[in-house]
């Protein structure tokens, strides 16, 4: 494919981790339909980037008619995302903004890993999930209300914080152990997961507790930090 002499391979290697040959061979001819309807005679930089965002969100929706509250609401929420990220250390740089609504999602905050990951720390996962509450954090302190939109990232970062619990033996309350068995085993055995589950109603009351403790720090930490460097 002819690509303009712009487009930065490196660069779109970071925005693609974990893609496979198939979705590396998809964003290429996404990208040059792209370059092709916007009447250009090489791929850019613009018109890669487009693509992959079309891939892992979907296609922008520009013609879905959002108000001036409904805009500015996402504005705090993704500005509040990017603001975290860009004070904790191990998130990967931020790469871009959106208010435009791309697929299920009313905007986005793009952030770019530097290098390929196959661990991840406590302290990773613990400021991951920081950088997922900074959205709700900054709706709190900027418009001293909270929205549906952070529905994504609460379900994410609360599923993050019990997997560090349940089966990477990272709490410091409830030690190095595992508790239960993995989700994706049991709906391939097809059990109910009431009855598989291998610990007391007196330890589910614990990592419960012990969920919603590290939920609480982790999102004091995200508006400390955007109060901290709101200006």
């Amino acid at each position: 494919k002819p690509f303009a002499s712009e487009v930065d391979l490196k660069v779109l290697a970071r925005q693609t981790p974990m893609f496979t040959g198939a979705d590396l061979a998809n964003v290429l001819n996404e990208a040059a339909l792209l370059a092709a309807r916007r009447g250009k005679k090489k791929i850019y930089m613009q018109d890669c980037e487009d693509a992959i965002e079309r891939v892992i969100a979907g296609p922008e929706k520009k013609s879905r008619v959002m108000s001036k509250k409904e805009r500015e609401l996402t504005a705090f929420h993704e500005a509040g995302h990017a603001l975290v990220g860009h004070f904790l250390p191990t998130i990967d740089p931020i790469h871009k903004i959106s208010i435009i609504p791309r697929g299920q999602a009313g905007g986005y905050t793009l952030a770019l890993p530097l290098e390929d990951k196959h661990y991840s720390t406590r302290t990773e996962l613990l400021e991951n999930v920081i950088f997922m509450l900074g959205g709700r954090a900054a709706e709190v302190i900027a418009l001293g209300e909270i929205s549906t939109g952070a529905r994504n990232d609460l379900e994410r970062a609360t599923k993050t914080v019990r997997r560090m619990i349940t089966e990477y033996g990272m709490s410091d309350n409830l030690g190095y152990m595992t508790f239960g068995h993995g989700r994706e085993e049991q709906v391939f055995l097809g059990r109910d997961i009431s009855r598989d589950q291998n610990y007391s109603e007196e330890v589910a009351a614990a990592i419960d507790r012990e969920t919603r403790r590290i939920m609480d720090d982790a999102f004091e930490r995200a508006k400390d930090i955007i109060n901290t460097h709101r200006e």
